[in-house]
């Protein structure tokens, strides 16, 4: 995680919706592996529920015992899905969360997207796992799930990189508060072509304005994850890009 990201913790209230549009159309890699995480934590939960107890715990409110899990594998719209299916020891459980998960499948793939640009509050993961389950959730169940969920979209904004020809930057601009002021702040997008014509999404961050510092430092953090090779870059004529260009990777078009 760059500078940056730590920088914009203290931002609430991002109204970012419209990067999930970007996201969507042109491919987030991570998203089938917050799909997984989400799909497990949820059928997890429902199975804590359906035991009466927590994992281990004593109780003679104990109504089954856990028995491990089932894998299952689901196609959906954004990939194949390896799942890990709870299953019980004395009953015939099955999650409804999958199936009603699966069932609002694009409906979990907007609210996941909006998570990743919001910053992932366990206020919108608890609506959503209460949607799939059914039921409300505690504070701690959906703590757990959060954390999973922001493992791996960091993971995903960590990824190492490799040779991107052709680099498309731009940035819009969106309202946000900061320090109890809405201010518009720029949103810095950095698309990839590789050399097999795969197209992806390098990074998206929030930054202050289009300055130099700000492209410096997101350009620089895509090149220490490992982008070389590029050929052409492919934005308009702002002053701090050209800046950047001419300081990080001269003799690139």
């Amino acid at each position: 995680m760059n500078n940056n990201d730590n920088e914009f913790n203290a931002i609430n209230g991002n109204n970012l919706a419209s990067v999930y549009e970007l996201i969507s159309t042109y491919g987030m890699e991570a998203m089938p592996q917050a799909m997984e995480i989400l799909f497990n934590e949820a059928m997890l939960i429902e199975r804590t529920q359906h035991l009466g107890v927590g994992h281990y715990e004593r109780s003679n409110n104990r109504l089954d015992y856990a028995n491990g899990y089932k894998p299952k594998r689901v196609k959906t719209r954004i990939g194949e899905l390896d799942l890990s299916v709870p299953q019980t020891r004395n009953s015939d459980f099955y999650p409804n969360c999958l199936e009603k998960g699966l069932r609002s499948e694009r409906a979990l793939n907007i609210a996941l997207s909006e998570m990743y640009v919001n910053g992932v509050s366990t206020r919108r993961v608890s609506k959503i796992i209460e949607s799939m389950c059914g039921t409300s959730v505690s504070s701690q169940m959906v703590s757990n799930a959060a954390k999973k969920l922001d493992s791996a979209l960091n993971a995903w904004r960590e990824r190492p990189l490799g040779k991107i020809e052709y680099l498309m930057v731009d940035a819009r601009y969106e309202q946000v508060r900061v320090d109890n002021l809405v201010r518009d702040c720029a949103v810095l997008i950095a698309l990839g072509i590789d050399d097999k014509g795969k197209r992806e999404v390098l990074g998206v961050q929030v930054s202050l304005s289009e300055a130099e510092v700000y492209w410096r430092e997101f350009l620089g953090d895509s090149q220490k994850r490992g982008m070389h090779g590029t050929k052409l870059i492919i934005s308009d004529a702002h002053s701090g890009i050209k800046a950047v260009r001419k300081a990080i990777m001269p003799g690139v078009a």
